[in-house]
């Protein structure tokens, strides 16, 4: 039984992904045979239904949380208590100092921009005539993997030399018109916002979609009183469009603030965290897995799931809120 605990092939490896698809199915299958039966009260069914979900939340997110919560007041070879002082050394150390004020540049800035990019984007291609192509353009990104989307840019900051040839897009431009290249990923702190760039250029695609879906929702009949009342242009835009899809875009900001935390792909592909350029998703990674801090990262654990908490509780009452005033 060796093979099955650690296989060591990619064959095996296969082969025992495949057995925990099949038991899965088998325990399924059981469970849905043995409780879906008029006969049996509703409380068995429900239990039937809803407890192996239930089951993997707690073994795969409940008791996790609170293991890491729990690792996160002790030393980092986890054999000492020591309180709130992992906590202490992320708010006072130079490094996490660091980490905390690009993850803040991140949060501000992606959603802000994201946003403000997608919903003027939706309002200038809405109706047109390529409309469709247009919202193609700029939705593609979305299709890329993060991983992906960041090797593409790793290529347009490439740097080489004064007087070789350039393989940066940038650095290629900036030769063109007389200038040096430049060594965009390197230079810390202006290094942050060439990475934050890449998330808004995937993150604007998505805005764009649910933003133009709420407009495309406003009725006909608002704009067309506005218009008779003498709102055109940017009066329209301030005052008829921006309030109506408020909703949508809130959700929009929250959401994108979500994913912007937890953004780790971008950083790690591109700097892999160097030259002042961590943020918390990735720090926690190097601190447990790299340097074997394992309170440290603990810590830093714990501290995106507090920042991410609230936006997630904000997005879900705005969410209901939405849903009643429908």
């Amino acid at each position: 039984m060796d093979w099955l605990l650690q296989p060591d092939s990619m064959g095996m490896k296969f082969v025992v992904m495949l057995i925990a698809v099949l038991l899965f199915a088998l325990v399924m299958a059981a469970v849905l045979l043995l409780v879906d039966r008029p006969s049996l009260p509703r409380w068995v069914a429900a239990t039937g239904y809803l407890g192996p979900s239930l089951l993997l939340i707690v073994m795969g997110l409940m008791i996790p949380a609170f293991m890491t919560i729990r690792n996160s007041l002790y030393a980092n070879d986890q054999s000492t208590f020591v309180g709130l002082d992992n906590y202490a050394a992320i708010f006072s150390q130079d490094l996490f100092l660091v980490v905390l004020r690009n993850t803040f540049f991140w949060v501000l800035v992606v959603p802000l921009l994201s946003t403000a990019l997608g919903l003027v984007y939706a309002v200038l291609v809405d109706r047109t005539r390529f409309e469709k192509f247009a919202k193609t353009l700029i939705f593609l990104p979305m299709a890329i993997s993060m991983v992906g989307a960041s090797i593409i840019w790793r290529f347009v900051y490439e740097y080489k030399p004064a007087g070789a040839d350039q393989t940066g897009l940038l650095n290629q431009i900036l030769v063109l018109f007389g200038g040096q290249p430049q060594q965009f990923l390197i230079n810390p702190p202006i290094n942050t916002f060439y990475l934050i760039i890449v998330m808004v250029w995937i993150q604007t695609g998505f805005a764009m979609t649910v933003l133009s879906a709420a407009i495309k929702a406003i009725p006909d009949e608002t704009i067309e009183a506005a218009k008779m009342d003498g709102a055109t242009g940017l009066r329209l835009f301030w005052q008829i469009t921006v309030p109506s899809v408020r909703p949508a875009i809130i959700v929009v900001l929250t959401t994108v603030a979500m994913a912007t935390l937890k953004a780790f792909d971008v950083v790690r592909t591109m700097t892999g965290g160097q030259f002042d350029s961590s943020i918390i998703a990735l720090e926690f990674y190097t601190q447990t897995f790299t340097r074997q801090a394992g309170g440290i990262g603990a810590a830093l654990a714990v501290l995106l799931f507090i920042l991410v908490t609230p936006i997630i509780i904000y997005n879900v009452r705005q969410m209901r809120i939405t849903e009643g005033e429908r």
